[in-house]
């Protein structure tokens, strides 16, 4: 699907296929079309091109039976201001004519304290909270959540990370969301597209994103012109010194770092120092899109 306005393409020939109970993140920087993508699976605006099918409905007929089944966030949280926390849910659970109450989403969503609080009183991260709970109110098989943790501190991320686990894993809910923090959706998204500038520019499974990531070892020594020559002799490949030491990326020397010292060792050059470096997700999200090509060292091989 794509979307353009007038000379501008905000969604440019993007394909998507979500399976059931898989939490996929969509991933971008501000203004990568995140938002754009999300308005057309929810009707809201019409693609220029293609269409959009969501839970069996093809969204561009007007079809309105799956919406029962969806819940959504979509920019910012929203709230009657004036109304108090449990009577803003309360209009919800009226429109989508749900019996009962809203206290089990009271409690699960953190809310307690807050539930008969006027909702212009409220933080941005409980306002956050609450534009949650009212998308979970009727139990939907499919939450489309745009930037869903903004807003939370640390521990309502963790907390909100642990909710959609649950509800993807142990309720079969399919959870679509959108963010510009890779580190964070690595750790709950079975699935990781890139969108940049429109284009879905990648797709990886979360468990196999570290295969993407670069990895190096930067060897230091009292003399790298002798270490250079020494680690070529011996079948390395040695980059260009740099202030901080040498740089291999040669898979044998990832993965045995300590021959490396060994060779150097029996050439004359003792290694100073040995640290295998890797850029962490942020990096690699930021060199994927054009952002930032830098590795960042969080792992140290050893020390010679």
């Amino acid at each position: 699907m794509s979307k353009c306005y007038r000379e501008v393409t905000a969604v440019d020939d993007v394909t998507l296929h979500v399976e059931q109970g898989e939490i996929y993140a969509l991933l971008g920087l501000n203004g990568a079309g995140k938002t754009t993508l999300i308005r057309m699976l929810l009707g809201m605006i019409t693609p220029t091109a293609g269409t959009v099918r969501v839970l069996g409905a093809d969204v561009a007929t007007g079809d309105r039976a799956a919406w029962a089944r969806v819940g959504y966030l979509v920019e910012r949280a929203a709230a009657y201001p004036e109304l108090t926390v449990r009577e803003n849910l309360d209009v919800v659970r009226r429109l989508r004519r749900l019996p009962g109450s809203a206290n089990d989403i009271i409690e699960r969503l953190a809310l307690t304290p807050y539930a008969d609080r006027r909702a212009g009183t409220l933080s941005l991260g409980n306002l956050q909270r609450l534009a949650l709970a009212k998308a979970l109110l009727h139990s939907p098989a499919l939450l489309i959540l745009d930037e869903p943790v903004n807003g939370l501190d640390p521990a309502g991320v963790a907390e909100i990370r642990a909710l959609l686990a649950d509800l993807a894993h142990q309720h079969g809910t399919t959870v679509f969301l959108s963010s510009h923090l890779l580190a964070e959706v690595a750790r709950l998204a079975t699935r990781v597209g890139i969108l940049h500038d429109g284009r879905l520019i990648g797709e990886h499974d979360s468990d196999q994103l570290d295969r993407h990531r670069r990895r190096h070892l930067l060897v230091a020594t009292r003399d790298d012109h002798v270490a250079h020559a020494v680690l070529q002799a011996n079948g390395y490949h040695p980059e260009p010194a740099t202030p901080s030491g040498l740089i291999l990326t040669d898979e044998h020397a990832l993965v045995r770092p300590e021959q490396v010292a060994t060779v150097l060792v029996h050439g004359g050059a003792p290694p100073t120092g040995l640290h295998l470096q890797e850029e962490d997700l942020e990096a690699f999200f930021l060199r994927t899109v054009g952002g930032s090509p830098e590795p960042v060292s969080v792992t140290e091989a050893g020390h010679a």
